[in-house]
């Protein structure tokens, strides 16, 4: 019981914290989150050094000081995207509407889903993938995987995620069932697609160079409905200013057999997004956590 109570006090404590951050503008958060992203770069803790493993791991080719500023600044990014919660999960739905100020690639998306065979849209730990959902739901019908946080805020995080029209359903064979039904409607199915599904629940598949166990659903999904698949990122834009919206359109390998080959080109489409924004991905997640039979831990 006690430890029931701890919880359930954390969890009002961090609500508490988000509806109060939700109080500041989206600069003031920002600065906010760089000072504490400062903070996690000058002291010892977990998110620095996951964050330096993956980064050594995934970017042998930088020399020592480019891959301390590339550490410097996605600690800095990570706090922003956790501190922002706040505001997108608070904010009235106008108010978050105009944190968008562009996208780039729409158009392709728009034509995709105008077509009527549904799309399945990918939003990896790059940028802000909270603004990505909430752009594309305000937008056009979408169905997302939903898992239940481990903080205990599920109400507001469900409220935050559904309040400009998107639909969650679980991770579980129940939900796959609704992507599929949607993508029959014509509609979005979005997938968070670099996470570790745990052993037995993926196969391996390059990363950066590196064997990560990787989601087949992505795959088998787009392999038996024909759907087109896109990524989309929303990129923070500095001092608070707001977010880009980029849609890139995936390789067709995705949808196509073998599975091997198909999650391979998944992983390569990941894989440049974040080149392209180095900072803004969470490399403090262990993505190489599940290692093949007889492979020594990396973290």
């Amino acid at each position: 019981m006690p430890r029931l109570i701890s919880r359930t006090r954390r969890a009002a404590l961090l609500e508490a914290v988000l509806r109060g951050l939700a109080r500041l503008s989206l600069p003031a958060v920002h600065r906010l989150g760089d000072a504490l992203g400062w903070l996690l770069a000058a002291l010892p803790n977990l998110p620095r050094r996951l964050a330096a493993r993956n980064l050594e791991l995934c970017l042998p080719e930088l020399d020592a000081a480019a891959r301390a500023r590339l550490l410097r600044a996605s600690l800095r990014e990570t706090a922003c995207g956790m501190l922002e919660l706040g505001p997108l999960w608070c904010w009235p739905a106008e108010r978050q509407r105009a944190l968008v100020r562009a996208s780039q690639g729409e158009a392709a998306f728009a034509a995709a889903v105008a077509a009527g065979h549904g799309v399945i849209v990918l939003s990896p730990h790059l940028g802000a993938w909270e603004v990505s959902g909430q752009y594309i739901s305000s937008r056009w019908p979408i169905t997302s995987l939903y898992r239940p946080s481990r903080l205990g805020i599920d109400t507001l995080v469900r409220s935050g995620r559904e309040r400009l029209g998107a639909r969650l359903v679980p991770t579980d064979a129940g939900g796959v069932r609704a992507l599929l039904a949607a993508l029959r409607r014509g509609e979005v199915a979005g997938i968070l697609p670099d996470q570790d599904p745990g052993r037995g629940n993926g196969v391996f598949a390059p990363f950066f160079g590196v064997s990560a166990n990787t989601m087949t659903l992505v795959s088998r999904l787009a392999q038996r409905s024909r759907a087109p698949v896109f990524l989309a990122c929303a990129e923070r834009l500095p001092r608070g200013a707001g977010f880009c919206v980029h849609f890139t359109p995936c390789s067709p390998a995705i949808g196509r057999e073998p599975l091997a080959e198909s999650v391979a080109a998944l992983n390569a489409d990941v894989e440049a997004a974040v080149r392209r924004l180095p900072a803004q991905y969470l490399w403090a997640y262990k993505r190489f956590r599940t290692r093949p039979d007889g492979e020594a831990k990396l973290y």
